[in-house]
């Protein structure tokens, strides 16, 4: 597979004169010839596009079906020596019955001619009056024009390694589509021409059908419709559109348009055939597959030395791109899922208090902010809810202000212990120097607030709440036994750069009735990310986490297409490339990527015995579930050479 597993799709409708394939046959030659100057490999025309769908009783007249196919002469003509593929729709007939077809055409000749299967014809549709069904599978090809032609029941396979099936208009809309058989025989793009008219709320429906196939198939479904140019004399045409990759929108068009139409976007096959592989369910259904198909080879040789994705990559993967109505919908969805689990905990052991430790930091922040969450749920006293500050050699007077603070405007309990002595005399019974400020030094202040931790949950009757986030556990960035451990991890499958975003939702909404908690919070969010083990004697921070693992948005995106995705680390390079367009040199990509990878296979030792929580999202690194992966696997073949 060739350019990262992208191969560039198009989709296209045209405005031209009803029952004139001549006509029509010169808009297809100029978005053909368009596409093709973009290097699209897969165009797709709507259903009779040759002709127009609305032909009626004209499809029945030798002279349109003759000048039919006078304009695929052309077409395969207008193809030679280009390897991009194109389907358009015609009628065609075969031994004096007419199918409803599609027409593959590459590279000089016609490859293969997919018929539609479900005929509609009732209500404004009334199909069966001209064409046949396909229903008789021995009829496995046809001669057209002096040439033997594959028919029926194809799927076309690229040497650029995606497999493409066709179904038209109807065919989506019956009980088991012919696309949901196509994909379980390998088709990873389904290709849908239609004609489909417009009625007050039928675009919204037909969008999520398109949507939901495109999910359920773990394919690329491309549809694209007829429009302006059909007849209006009882239905009218607006031309839709749209692509979708395993439910993703890729590109879609704007109805009700007299101007031709040509989207172009990017399909990544790597990524479907990655979901499939991992997808027991799609495995399993294929044992409801019964029907055969012809394979035809599609010789597309990938002749782009370097691809440009016509696909946005958002650099942010794990963030939601919302409006604030959606936002506040999806944030509030995932505090919920946080706090319902820990309530449910506290509520099965017969627990009323928690301990939090709070350095005033962004992640033990949207812990405490879960933990009030789930005593409303409860309707326990906040009292219950004990926030630790604990200064150490490194805390600075803005995080130990900030996490006093917050204890304060939530209106929890707050107590305040010093670790200082207490590392001090450890320093001396282990024969540690003060003066040395090596892991050893770090270390001991964060197993030593664990411990203060532990024993006053213990004391309170109450469990320990850990604050420790997504991205430091894939990174292994946390004190194994120290903050890596507590009773019950509430930020477990949340990334930094997600708990940022969370904070900053939660003040806003915090403002509405505490502005002071809104100042707060938006403090924490803007104070530089630190574990504070190293001495400042409270003035700025001196030891900033990003400068040693990397910055946290490029780490999260890592994170995303290696676990998520299961990129290989050339793909997750280039795509980070595209996402940050420029603010990170390749260079620096390329070496925050190498640690990282060094990082994640290094630690999956701490992963493997973490606490529990609750997985949020699609990535989650819990033993228990998503990933299961020795502590010893060599991280050699993922590193990338520079």
């Amino acid at each position: 597979m060739t350019d990262y597993g992208f191969v560039k799709c198009a989709i296209a409708n045209f405005n031209s004169r009803l029952s004139n394939p001549e006509s029509t046959t010169e808009k297809i030659r100029n978005l053909v010839c368009r596409a093709n100057g973009k290097n699209v490999k897969v165009l797709i025309f709507p259903e009779l596009c040759l002709t127009g769908y609305t032909c009626q009783d004209l499809f029945g007249y030798p002279q349109l079906l003759e000048t039919v196919k006078k304009s695929l002469k052309y077409l395969e003509f207008l193809s030679y020596g280009h390897d991009m593929l194109f389907v358009v729709g015609a009628p065609i007939s075969v031994s004096d019955t007419l199918y409803n077809c599609a027409v593959v055409i590459q590279d000089g000749k016609i490859r293969g001619i997919v018929p539609k299967q479900y005929l509609p014809n009732s209500g404004e549709f009334y199909e069966k009056r001209w064409f046949t069904a396909y229903t008789d599978t021995s009829i496995t090809s046809v001669n057209l024009m002096g040439e033997d032609i594959p028919f029926g029941n194809i799927i076309f396979k690229s040497t650029l390694g995606y497999k493409l099936g066709i179904e038209i208009c109807e065919d989506l809309w019956s009980v088991i589509p012919p696309s949901s058989y196509l994909a379980l025989a390998g088709a990873n793009i389904i290709a849908n021409l239609s004609s489909s008219n417009e009625l007050v709320g039928k675009d919204a429906y037909r969008r999520e059908l398109i949507k939901s196939q495109s999910a359920k198939t773990i394919s690329a479904y491309l549809y694209t419709s007829s429009g302006f140019s059909e007849s209006t004399s009882d239905l009218v045409f607006g031309g839709s559109g749209y692509a979708f990759e395993n439910g993703k929108e890729l590109a879609s068009f704007k109805r009700y348009q007299m101007d031709d139409q040509l989207e172009i976007f990017d399909v990544d096959i790597e990524d479907l055939s990655n979901e499939r592989l991992h997808n027991n369910t799609f495995a399993d259904s294929k044992r409801n597959l019964k029907l055969s198909y012809q394979e035809v080879i599609i010789k597309q040789p990938n002749i782009s030395p370097n691809i440009s994705l016509s696909r946005t990559v958002n650099s942010h993967p794990f963030v939601p791109t919302l409006e604030n109505n959606a936002r506040d919908k999806v944030c509030r969805e995932i505090i919920n899922i946080q706090s319902t689990g820990l309530a449910r905990r506290l509520s099965s052991i017969g627990c009323e208090k928690v301990t939090i430790g709070i350095s005033g930091g962004l992640d033990s922040t949207l812990a405490l902010l879960v933990c009030y969450d789930a005593f409303k749920k409860l309707k326990l006293d906040f009292s219950g809810i004990i926030g630790v500050t604990m200064p150490g050699f490194g805390t600075t007077d803005r995080t130990y202000n900030n996490a006093v603070a917050l204890c304060q405007e939530l209106g929890i309990s707050l107590q305040e212990i010093s670790i200082r002595k207490a590392c001090l005399q450890h320093f001396r019974d282990i024969g540690h120097k003060y003066s040395i400020h090596d892991i050893t030094y770090e270390n001991t202040q964060a197993r030593e607030r664990t411990q203060i931790l532990m024993d006053l949950a213990n004391k309170n009757n109450g469990i320990l709440v850990g604050t420790g986030d997504l991205s430091e556990l894939v990174l292994g960035w946390c004190t194994y036994n120290g903050d890596h451990m507590s009773m019950y991890g509430v930020n477990c499958s949340i990334p930094k750069t997600l708990v940022k975003y969370l904070i900053e939702w939660y003040a806003v909404e915090a403002g509405k009735e505490n502005p002071e908690l809104e100042d707060t919070l938006l403090d924490i969010i803007d104070t530089p990310i630190s574990p504070e083990l190293l001495p400042t004697k409270g003035k700025k921070v001196v030891q900033k986490t990003e400068n040693t693992v990397g910055p946290y948005e490029v780490i999260d995106f890592f994170i995303y297409y290696l676990l998520r995705k299961k990129f290989s680390g050339d793909k997750i390079l280039y795509l980070a490339n595209v996402a940050f367009d420029g603010k990170y040199s390749m260079d620096e990509l390329t070496t925050y990527y190498n640690d990282f990878i060094k990082r994640f296979f290094q630690n999956q030792f701490k992963r493997n015995c973490i606490p529990d929580g609750p997985k949020v999202g699609t990535v989650s690194i819990s033993p228990r579930g998503d990933l299961r992966m020795p502590s010893d696997a060599d991280a050699t073949i993922w590193d990338i050479k520079k």
